[in-house]
C-alpha cells in the first residue's frame, strides 16, 4: 500500500513540475506577463492564506515566475455579493495606487466570480477583464436546497449560522485575524438561483441570455469576460474532499463540479466547461491533489494569463 501511495505522489509531483515549465510570451515578454496586474478573488468561506496555505494553492507563484504581477484579495468569507464587491473595489483601488497601473484583471472563483463582476459593473474604468472560475453566475442548486429546507428564523437555521460563524472565526484567526464583517445568511441568499438572478438584473454584463449559452466577450462597458469550470466530482482517491463533492453533486440534474452546475458557471467567452475537476480542484486544492490525467490547474491559470497577454490585457 505504501508503494502505491508513493507512486501516486510521484505522479502528482511529475505533473506539477511539467505544468510549471517556462515559455516565452509576446515580443519577448514572460509567458504570463500581462499588461495589467492580476487580482485573484476567493469564494465562500475563502481567505488569502490560511495557516501558511494559499486558497489559490501554488497559483500566484505559478503566475509570478514568468512575469505576471499578482495580488490576492481578501474579502468577507461570508456576506452579500455587493458588500464583498465594495471591499474588493477598495482593494483594486489600492492595487492601482501601488502598481501605477490603470486597470486590473480580476479572476474570481465561486462567489468570487459575481464579486468581481460587481466591481467591473460599477467601476468598469478600473477593470480590463473578469474571469469566472466555477462561478455562481446563475445560482447554485446547493444554496437553493439549503435555503428551501431550512426555514427562515428556525432553530436549525440558527444552529447553521452559529456553525458558519464559528468556521469564519477560525478562518479569520488562522489567516491573520481579519475584522471583515460576516453574514452567512446574506451569502446564502446571494448564491441561490433567486438571489443570483436578481443580482444579474442589476449587473448583467457577460451573463448569457440563454440558459446555457455564452455571454458577451466584450460587454458594453468595455470589459472582457471569460469563464471556465469543471464537471467532475470524484477526481482523486487521495483527496479526502472528493467524497463530499461527490455527495453534493448528486443534488444536480446537470453536469457539475459539486457545488456549481455547468450552465451556471458560464460567463462571457466560455473557454471550457467540462474539465475533470471539482469545485476545489479549480483552485488547485486540496494541496494540489487533482486528477492525474487532466491539465494541472496551475497550467490553466498560466494559459489564461497568456490569453490575457495575447489580447493586450
Amino acid at each position: 500500500m505504501k508503494q502505491v501511495i508513493s507512486f501516486f505522489i510521484c505522479c502528482i509531483a511529475a505533473f506539477t513540475c511539467q505544468a510549471g515549465s517556462s515559455t516565452t510570451g509576446v515580443a519577448g515578454k514572460g509567458y504570463t506577463e500581462t499588461q495589467y496586474p492580476i487580482v485573484l478573488v476567493h469564494g465562500l468561506f475563502g481567505f488569502d492564506s490560511l495557516a501558511g496555505i494559499d486558497y489559490f494553492y501554488g497559483i500566484p507563484h505559478a503566475l509570478n515566475k514568468d512575469g505576471a504581477t499578482v495580488y490576492v484579495a481578501q474579502v468577507s468569507a461570508t456576506n452579500s455579493t455587493e458588500l464583498r464587491g465594495e471591499q474588493l473595489l477598495a482593494q483594486v483601488e489600492d492595487v492601482l495606487a501601488i502598481s501605477g497601473a490603470e486597470k486590473v484583471n480580476l479572476i474570481g472563483h465561486s462567489h468570487g466570480g459575481p464579486t468581481a463582476r460587481y466591481v467591473a459593473s460599477v467601476a468598469p474604468e478600473l477593470v480590463a477583464s473578469v474571469t469566472s472560475i466555477g462561478g455562481v453566475n446563475k445560482g447554485s442548486r446547493i444554496a437553493d436546497i439549503v435555503r428551501g429546507t431550512v426555514p427562515e428564523g428556525s432553530l436549525p437555521e440558527g444552529i447553521a449560522v452559529e456553525l458558519a460563524q464559528g468556521l469564519v472565526t477560525l478562518i479569520n484567526l488562522l489567516s491573520g485575524g481579519s475584522e471583515l464583517p460576516q453574514d452567512p445568511l446574506a451569502s446564502l441568499a446571494a448564491l441561490t438561483t433567486e438571489g443570483s438572478l436578481a443580482f444579474n438584473q442589476k449587473y448583467p454584463e457577460g451573463i448569457p441570455t440563454t440558459r446555457c449559452g455564452e455571454g458577451d466577450y466584450v460587454a458594453d462597458n468595455g470589459v472582457y469576460y471569460f469563464s471556465w469550470s469543471g464537471t467532475s466530482n470524484f477526481t482523486n482517491a487521495l483527496d479526502p474532499a472528493d467524497a463530499a463533492m461527490t455527495v453534493l453533486g448528486l443534488a444536480f440534474d446537470e453536469p457539475n463540479d459539486g457545488l456549481v452546475g455547468r450552465c451556471s458557471s458560464h460567463l462571457g467567452k466560455v473557454i471550457r466547461d467540462d474539465y475533470q475537476m471539482n469545485h476545489l480542484d479549480e483552485i488547485n486544492g486540496l494541496l494540489g491533489i487533482t486528477h492525474l490525467f487532466e491539465t494541472a490547474p496551475t497550467t490553466l491559470y498560466r494559459q489564461h494569463a497568456n490569453r490575457l497577454q495575447q489580447q493586450g490585457l
